[in-house]
Protein backbone atom coordinates (compact mmCIF):
# COMPACT_ATOMS: atom_id res chain seq x y z
CA UNK A 1 0.00 0.00 0.00
CA UNK A 2 3.39 2.64 0.60
CA UNK A 3 3.11 2.70 -3.43
CA UNK A 4 -0.25 4.53 -3.28
CA UNK A 5 1.09 6.92 -0.75
CA UNK A 6 4.33 7.33 -2.55
CA UNK A 7 5.68 10.64 -5.09
CA UNK A 8 8.20 10.15 -7.82
CA UNK A 9 10.46 11.49 -5.72
CA UNK A 10 9.36 11.28 -2.16
CA UNK A 11 8.36 8.39 -0.03
CA UNK A 12 6.48 7.89 2.98
CA UNK A 13 8.25 7.54 6.42
CA UNK A 14 8.67 3.91 7.58
CA UNK A 15 7.54 4.58 10.75
CA UNK A 16 4.17 5.35 9.84
CA UNK A 17 1.66 2.74 10.51
CA UNK A 18 0.44 0.52 7.48
CA UNK A 19 -3.00 0.56 9.10
CA UNK A 20 -2.82 4.63 8.34
CA UNK A 21 -1.75 4.09 5.20
CA UNK A 22 -4.58 2.22 4.25
CA UNK A 23 -7.11 4.61 5.96
CA UNK A 24 -5.75 7.31 4.15
CA UNK A 25 -5.78 5.07 0.93
CA UNK A 26 -9.03 5.10 1.57
CA UNK A 27 -10.53 8.19 2.52
CA UNK A 28 -7.98 10.47 0.74
CA UNK A 29 -7.33 8.50 -2.24
CA UNK A 30 -11.20 7.49 -3.08
CA UNK A 31 -9.68 3.16 -2.93
CA UNK A 32 -12.36 1.02 -2.31
CA UNK A 33 -12.14 -1.38 0.90
CA UNK A 34 -12.30 -4.24 -1.66
CA UNK A 35 -9.31 -3.17 -3.88
CA UNK A 36 -7.43 -2.33 -0.25
CA UNK A 37 -7.90 -5.97 1.24
CA UNK A 38 -7.07 -7.58 -2.11
CA UNK A 39 -3.69 -5.53 -2.21
CA UNK A 40 -3.18 -6.49 1.16
CA UNK A 41 -3.79 -9.84 1.02
CA UNK A 42 -6.76 -9.86 3.67
CA UNK A 43 -10.12 -10.13 4.06
CA UNK A 44 -12.13 -6.87 3.47
CA UNK A 45 -13.71 -7.12 6.66
CA UNK A 46 -10.20 -6.54 8.15
CA UNK A 47 -9.63 -3.47 6.06
CA UNK A 48 -13.17 -2.04 7.05
CA UNK A 49 -11.80 -2.88 11.16
CA UNK A 50 -9.08 -0.60 9.98
CA UNK A 51 -10.85 2.24 8.92
CA UNK A 52 -13.37 2.27 11.64
CA UNK A 53 -10.29 2.21 14.34
CA UNK A 54 -9.12 5.27 12.64
CA UNK A 55 -11.98 7.00 12.37
CA UNK A 56 -12.62 6.81 16.38
CA UNK A 57 -9.15 7.76 17.17
CA UNK A 58 -9.59 10.93 15.33
CA UNK A 59 -11.34 12.26 18.64
CA UNK A 60 -8.04 12.46 19.31
CA UNK A 61 -6.56 15.89 18.50
CA UNK A 62 -2.85 14.82 17.76
CA UNK A 63 -4.64 11.69 15.79
CA UNK A 64 -6.59 13.98 13.86
CA UNK A 65 -4.24 16.48 12.45
CA UNK A 66 -1.46 13.96 11.81
CA UNK A 67 -4.37 12.44 9.93
CA UNK A 68 -4.91 15.85 8.11
CA UNK A 69 -1.84 16.16 7.22
CA UNK A 70 -1.57 13.25 5.41
CA UNK A 71 -5.41 13.69 3.67
CA UNK A 72 -3.71 17.70 2.96
CA UNK A 73 -1.04 15.83 1.24
CA UNK A 74 -3.18 13.54 -1.42
CA UNK A 75 -5.13 17.14 -2.50
CA UNK A 76 -8.62 15.67 -1.94
CA UNK A 77 -9.77 18.51 -3.28
CA UNK A 78 -7.96 18.49 -6.77
CA UNK A 79 -8.85 14.90 -6.50
CA UNK A 80 -12.71 15.48 -6.72
CA UNK A 81 -12.14 17.87 -9.44
CA UNK A 82 -10.51 15.45 -11.64
CA UNK A 83 -12.01 13.84 -15.03
CA UNK A 84 -14.21 11.55 -14.37
CA UNK A 85 -13.66 11.45 -10.40
CA UNK A 86 -10.88 9.46 -10.46
CA UNK A 87 -8.66 9.13 -7.26
CA UNK A 88 -5.10 10.94 -7.54
CA UNK A 89 -2.17 9.24 -5.85
CA UNK A 90 -1.50 10.10 -2.45
CA UNK A 91 1.60 11.52 -2.11
CA UNK A 92 3.91 12.95 0.76
CA UNK A 93 5.83 15.46 -0.91
CA UNK A 94 4.69 18.90 0.31
CA UNK A 95 4.45 17.43 3.75
CA UNK A 96 8.86 16.46 3.39
CA UNK A 97 9.17 20.17 2.13
CA UNK A 98 7.98 21.83 5.02
CA UNK A 99 9.06 18.82 7.35
CA UNK A 100 5.37 18.75 9.08
CA UNK A 101 6.20 15.56 9.63
CA UNK A 102 9.50 13.81 10.94
CA UNK A 103 10.95 11.09 8.82
CA UNK A 104 12.21 8.19 10.35
CA UNK A 105 15.98 9.15 11.41
CA UNK A 106 14.16 12.23 12.68
CA UNK A 107 12.09 10.07 15.02
CA UNK A 108 14.81 7.59 15.83
CA UNK A 109 17.21 10.22 17.09
CA UNK A 110 13.96 11.71 19.21
CA UNK A 111 12.33 9.46 20.60
CA UNK A 112 14.33 8.13 22.54
CA UNK A 113 14.46 10.88 24.76
CA UNK A 114 10.91 11.65 24.85
CA UNK A 115 10.07 7.87 25.97
CA UNK A 116 12.28 8.37 28.63
CA UNK A 117 10.79 11.54 30.39
CA UNK A 118 7.64 10.42 29.53
CA UNK A 119 8.11 6.66 31.17
CA UNK A 120 9.63 8.95 34.76
CA UNK A 121 7.05 8.55 37.43
CA UNK A 122 4.22 11.47 37.30
CA UNK A 123 5.12 12.78 33.55
CA UNK A 124 3.09 13.48 30.97
CA UNK A 125 2.71 15.01 27.76
CA UNK A 126 0.36 18.59 27.70
CA UNK A 127 -0.38 20.32 23.92
CA UNK A 128 -3.27 22.32 23.08
CA UNK A 129 -5.09 23.05 19.90
CA UNK A 130 -3.56 26.62 19.22
CA UNK A 131 0.08 25.86 20.61
CA UNK A 132 2.84 24.86 18.00
CA UNK A 133 4.74 22.50 20.18
CA UNK A 134 4.02 20.66 23.52
CA UNK A 135 5.75 20.14 26.54
CA UNK A 136 6.40 17.47 29.01
CA UNK A 137 5.83 18.18 32.51
CA UNK A 138 6.58 15.77 35.65
CA UNK A 139 4.22 16.23 39.27
CA UNK A 140 7.09 16.08 41.91
CA UNK A 141 5.99 14.23 45.33
CA UNK A 142 6.08 18.02 46.81
CA UNK A 143 3.28 18.83 44.61
CA UNK A 144 5.18 21.07 42.19
CA UNK A 145 5.02 20.39 37.98
CA UNK A 146 7.80 20.67 36.60
CA UNK A 147 8.72 21.48 32.52
CA UNK A 148 11.07 18.46 31.75
CA UNK A 149 11.25 18.93 27.51
CA UNK A 150 9.55 20.77 24.72
CA UNK A 151 9.12 19.02 21.58
CA UNK A 152 7.39 19.96 18.40
CA UNK A 153 3.57 19.60 17.60
CA UNK A 154 4.65 17.28 14.65
CA UNK A 155 6.44 14.85 17.06
CA UNK A 156 3.90 14.54 19.30
CA UNK A 157 1.58 13.44 16.57
CA UNK A 158 4.05 11.24 15.31
CA UNK A 159 4.23 9.60 19.43
CA UNK A 160 0.32 9.55 19.10
CA UNK A 161 0.13 7.90 15.80
CA UNK A 162 2.22 5.44 16.68
CA UNK A 163 0.53 4.38 19.91
CA UNK A 164 3.28 5.08 21.64
CA UNK A 165 0.83 7.87 23.90
CA UNK A 166 -2.71 8.18 24.54
CA UNK A 167 -4.63 10.80 26.09
CA UNK A 168 -5.71 10.89 29.41
CA UNK A 169 -8.72 13.81 29.58
CA UNK A 170 -10.80 16.07 27.44
CA UNK A 171 -10.45 19.87 27.41
CA UNK A 172 -8.61 22.72 26.00
CA UNK A 173 -5.22 21.10 27.47
CA UNK A 174 -4.78 17.60 26.22
CA UNK A 175 -2.96 15.58 28.63
CA UNK A 176 -0.60 11.92 27.31
CA UNK A 177 0.66 8.99 29.26
CA UNK A 178 2.97 6.83 27.58
CA UNK A 179 1.47 3.35 26.86
CA UNK A 180 2.85 -0.20 27.57
CA UNK A 181 3.91 0.21 23.81
CA UNK A 182 5.84 3.13 24.06
CA UNK A 183 6.98 1.71 27.02
CA UNK A 184 8.33 -2.11 25.01
CA UNK A 185 9.62 0.72 22.51
CA UNK A 186 11.90 2.65 24.83
CA UNK A 187 12.83 -1.07 26.00
CA UNK A 188 14.05 -1.94 22.31
CA UNK A 189 15.57 1.36 22.12
CA UNK A 190 17.45 1.59 24.71
CA UNK A 191 18.75 -2.24 23.74
CA UNK A 192 19.71 -0.75 20.43
CA UNK A 193 21.83 1.70 21.92
CA UNK A 194 23.37 -0.58 24.11
CA UNK A 195 24.33 -3.40 21.28
CA UNK A 196 25.93 -0.27 20.09
CA UNK A 197 27.78 0.34 22.66
CA UNK A 198 29.34 -3.07 23.16
CA UNK A 199 29.79 -3.60 19.50
CA UNK A 200 26.92 -7.01 19.58
CA UNK A 201 26.43 -5.36 15.47
CA UNK A 202 24.23 -8.27 14.05
CA UNK A 203 24.20 -10.60 17.50
CA UNK A 204 21.66 -8.01 19.06
CA UNK A 205 17.94 -8.50 19.05
CA UNK A 206 15.96 -5.53 20.59
CA UNK A 207 12.70 -6.45 18.83
CA UNK A 208 12.96 -9.55 21.48
CA UNK A 209 14.24 -7.21 24.31
CA UNK A 210 10.82 -4.93 24.16
CA UNK A 211 9.89 -8.18 25.76
CA UNK A 212 11.73 -8.60 28.66
CA UNK A 213 11.61 -7.42 31.92
CA UNK A 214 14.89 -7.87 33.66
CA UNK A 215 15.27 -7.86 37.93
CA UNK A 216 17.83 -9.13 40.19
CA UNK A 217 17.43 -10.52 43.10
CA UNK A 218 19.69 -11.73 46.37
CA UNK A 219 18.60 -14.67 48.14
CA UNK A 220 18.01 -14.35 52.18
CA UNK A 221 18.37 -10.75 52.78
CA UNK A 222 22.12 -10.62 51.07
CA UNK A 223 22.69 -7.22 49.71
CA UNK A 224 25.80 -7.82 47.94
CA UNK A 225 24.85 -6.71 44.56
CA UNK A 226 27.50 -8.90 42.67
CA UNK A 227 26.21 -12.11 43.70
CA UNK A 228 22.32 -11.23 42.93
CA UNK A 229 20.42 -13.58 40.07
CA UNK A 230 19.63 -11.42 37.02
CA UNK A 231 16.11 -12.58 34.86
CA UNK A 232 13.02 -11.60 33.25
CA UNK A 233 10.28 -11.22 35.31
CA UNK A 234 7.79 -11.10 32.44
CA UNK A 235 8.25 -14.36 31.55
CA UNK A 236 8.50 -15.94 34.82
CA UNK A 237 5.54 -18.01 36.40
CA UNK A 238 6.65 -17.44 39.58
CA UNK A 239 6.12 -13.24 39.34
CA UNK A 240 2.33 -13.28 39.20
CA UNK A 241 2.06 -15.34 42.37
CA UNK A 242 4.77 -13.33 44.44
CA UNK A 243 2.03 -10.34 43.57
CA UNK A 244 -0.66 -12.77 44.69
CA UNK A 245 -1.56 -11.89 48.23
CA UNK A 246 -2.89 -14.67 50.76
CA UNK A 247 -5.15 -14.48 53.88
CA UNK A 248 -2.90 -12.11 56.33
CA UNK A 249 -2.46 -9.53 53.06
CA UNK A 250 1.48 -10.83 52.52
CA UNK A 251 2.67 -11.70 49.41
CA UNK A 252 1.95 -15.14 48.81
CA UNK A 253 5.22 -15.83 47.80
CA UNK A 254 8.29 -13.93 49.43
CA UNK A 255 11.29 -12.70 47.68
CA UNK A 256 14.10 -15.63 48.86
CA UNK A 257 11.26 -18.01 47.46
CA UNK A 258 11.76 -16.28 44.28
CA UNK A 259 15.18 -15.97 43.99
CA UNK A 260 15.61 -19.61 44.95
CA UNK A 261 13.09 -20.78 41.84
CA UNK A 262 15.00 -18.07 39.54
CA UNK A 263 18.56 -19.79 41.10
CA UNK A 264 17.48 -23.30 40.12
CA UNK A 265 16.62 -21.97 36.54
CA UNK A 266 19.12 -20.42 36.29
CA UNK A 267 21.26 -23.71 36.74
CA UNK A 268 19.43 -24.79 34.50
CA UNK A 269 19.86 -22.68 31.55
CA UNK A 270 23.64 -22.98 32.11
CA UNK A 271 22.94 -26.80 32.15
CA UNK A 272 21.96 -26.66 28.39
CA UNK A 273 24.97 -24.95 27.12
CA UNK A 274 26.87 -28.06 27.48
CA UNK A 275 28.13 -30.01 24.51
CA UNK A 276 26.32 -33.18 23.38
CA UNK A 277 23.59 -32.75 26.82
CA UNK A 278 21.33 -35.19 26.02
CA UNK A 279 19.38 -35.10 29.79
CA UNK A 280 15.99 -35.77 29.87
CA UNK A 281 14.78 -33.67 33.17
CA UNK A 282 11.19 -33.95 32.17
CA UNK A 283 11.88 -38.10 33.12
CA UNK A 284 13.97 -37.77 35.39
CA UNK A 285 12.39 -37.95 38.62
CA UNK A 286 9.88 -40.75 37.57
CA UNK A 287 12.30 -42.55 35.78
CA UNK A 288 14.50 -42.52 39.16
CA UNK A 289 17.70 -42.02 37.14
CA UNK A 290 19.95 -39.27 36.18
CA UNK A 291 19.15 -40.44 32.28
CA UNK A 292 22.49 -39.80 29.62
CA UNK A 293 24.66 -37.12 29.70
CA UNK A 294 26.08 -38.29 26.79
CA UNK A 295 29.69 -39.07 26.56
CA UNK A 296 33.16 -36.84 25.79
CA UNK A 297 34.23 -33.90 26.71
CA UNK A 298 33.82 -32.24 30.41
CA UNK A 299 31.25 -29.49 30.27
CA UNK A 300 33.15 -27.29 32.96
CA UNK A 301 30.56 -24.60 34.26
CA UNK A 302 27.67 -26.45 32.66
CA UNK A 303 28.21 -29.65 33.64
CA UNK A 304 28.77 -28.79 37.17
CA UNK A 305 25.49 -26.65 36.93
CA UNK A 306 23.52 -30.04 35.84
CA UNK A 307 24.98 -31.48 39.03
CA UNK A 308 23.77 -28.97 41.20
CA UNK A 309 20.22 -29.62 39.20
CA UNK A 310 20.45 -32.90 39.75
CA UNK A 311 21.34 -32.53 43.66
CA UNK A 312 18.33 -30.00 44.12
CA UNK A 313 15.54 -32.38 42.76
CA UNK A 314 17.07 -35.56 44.28
CA UNK A 315 16.56 -33.41 47.14
CA UNK A 316 12.79 -32.57 46.55
CA UNK A 317 12.26 -35.78 45.16
CA UNK A 318 9.04 -36.86 42.92
CA UNK A 319 5.97 -34.65 43.55
CA UNK A 320 7.55 -31.29 44.87
CA UNK A 321 10.65 -31.83 42.42
CA UNK A 322 8.22 -31.88 39.35
CA UNK A 323 6.19 -28.65 39.90
CA UNK A 324 9.78 -26.66 40.43
CA UNK A 325 10.51 -28.18 37.86
CA UNK A 326 8.13 -27.41 35.08
CA UNK A 327 7.26 -23.87 36.91
CA UNK A 328 11.23 -22.67 37.66
CA UNK A 329 12.71 -24.16 34.51
CA UNK A 330 10.24 -25.32 31.90
CA UNK A 331 8.29 -21.93 32.88
CA UNK A 332 4.75 -23.73 32.71
CA UNK A 333 1.72 -21.91 33.88
CA UNK A 334 -0.43 -23.45 36.82
CA UNK A 335 -3.22 -24.42 34.99
CA UNK A 336 -0.77 -26.77 33.24
CA UNK A 337 0.88 -28.41 35.81
CA UNK A 338 -1.92 -29.21 37.64
CA UNK A 339 -3.32 -30.91 34.47
CA UNK A 340 -0.05 -32.90 33.69
CA UNK A 341 0.21 -34.07 37.73
CA UNK A 342 -3.67 -35.00 37.64
CA UNK A 343 -4.07 -32.39 40.50
CA UNK A 344 -7.23 -30.24 41.39
CA UNK A 345 -7.59 -26.66 40.15
CA UNK A 346 -5.94 -24.23 42.47
CA UNK A 347 -4.27 -26.75 44.17
CA UNK A 348 -0.76 -26.70 42.51
CA UNK A 349 0.33 -23.26 43.95
CA UNK A 350 0.10 -24.65 47.34
CA UNK A 351 2.50 -27.41 46.54
CA UNK A 352 4.97 -25.29 44.43
CA UNK A 353 5.09 -22.93 47.85
CA UNK A 354 5.72 -25.99 49.65
CA UNK A 355 8.51 -27.19 47.13
CA UNK A 356 10.33 -23.67 47.20
CA UNK A 357 10.31 -23.64 51.33
CA UNK A 358 12.01 -26.90 50.44
CA UNK A 359 14.64 -25.81 47.89
CA UNK A 360 15.59 -22.76 49.57
CA UNK A 361 16.80 -24.67 52.77
CA UNK A 362 18.63 -26.88 50.41
CA UNK A 363 20.12 -24.19 49.11
CA UNK A 364 21.17 -23.05 52.14
CA UNK A 365 22.48 -26.41 53.45
CA UNK A 366 24.57 -26.54 50.11
CA UNK A 367 26.52 -23.35 49.34
CA UNK A 368 24.60 -20.55 51.85
CA UNK A 369 22.72 -17.63 50.52
CA UNK A 370 24.57 -17.06 46.63
CA UNK A 371 24.86 -19.33 43.88
CA UNK A 372 28.47 -20.27 42.85
CA UNK A 373 29.94 -17.80 40.24
CA UNK A 374 30.05 -19.07 36.80
CA UNK A 375 33.72 -20.71 35.83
Amino acid sequence: MTANVTSADHKVPNWIPTTALTYIAHIGAGRSIRSLAREAGCHASTVLRQVRRYETRRDDPLIDLALRRLEVVGDIQDRRSTPNGGAKPVTTSTVLENNSIPDDEKLDQAAPRILQRLNESGACLAIAAEMEKAVIVRDTADGRTLRTMVIERAMAEAMALKDWIAPTNEGRIMRYKITSAGRMALKRFLAEEEAMRVGMGEGADPYSEQHRDWVKRNASGDTNKRRGIRYNASESPLTALARRKDRDGKPFLTADLVAAGERLREDFELAQMGPRVTQNWDNFLSAGSRGSHGTGAEGGGSSRARERVTAALKDLGPGLGDVVLRCCCFLEGMEAVEEHMGWSARSGKIVLRIALVRLKTHYDEENGNWSPLIG
